[in-house]
């Protein structure tokens, strides 16, 4: 496995392997939108874009993984947890954030094994499934 950052000649792998983008073209757009303004980082496996993970500091300037997504194909292998350690040591004395819907309990779960701690929720976002905040300290 290879994490690399990501450019815009990865956007149509990026969209490929989005679950969301297979039912909401417009997340294409949202890829786009991340090459362009954010830090995004893809893994590969034998040359293979497998996942991505976008790095923001829209979150009250904090440090925010906005987005890990590992194409469904390449999913169990620890590449999620690969990407989020990658990030986490591109900002190793800030304190970092994310969120995950609460019916997610697989990403519930890395969290937790990558030291991560519950910091609240946002209700309405998802009618009927809260999206709670992680933090991890520095």
């Amino acid at each position: 496995m290879k994490i690399r950052p990501a450019t815009i000649e990865d956007h149509t792998a990026l969209c490929a392997i989005d679950t969301v983008a297979a039912e909401a073209p417009e997340r294409c757009d949202q890829i786009r939108h991340w090459l362009a303004s954010a830090d995004c980082h893809v893994a590969e496996i034998s040359g293979t874009v497998a996942a991505y993970g976008v790095l923001t500091t829209q979150f009250f300037g904090q440090p925010f993984i906005e987005m890990v997504m590992v194409g469904a194909a390449f999913r169990r292998l620890g590449l999620g947890a690969a990407i989020i350690r990658h990030i986490q040591s591109q900002v190793p004395s800030s304190k970092l954030f994310s969120s995950t819907n609460a019916s997610n309990a697989a990403m519930r779960s890395m969290f937790e094994k990558l030291g991560f701690e519950p910091s609240g929720q946002i209700d309405n976002l998802d009618d009927g499934d809260p999206e709670l905040i992680f933090f991890r300290r520095p």
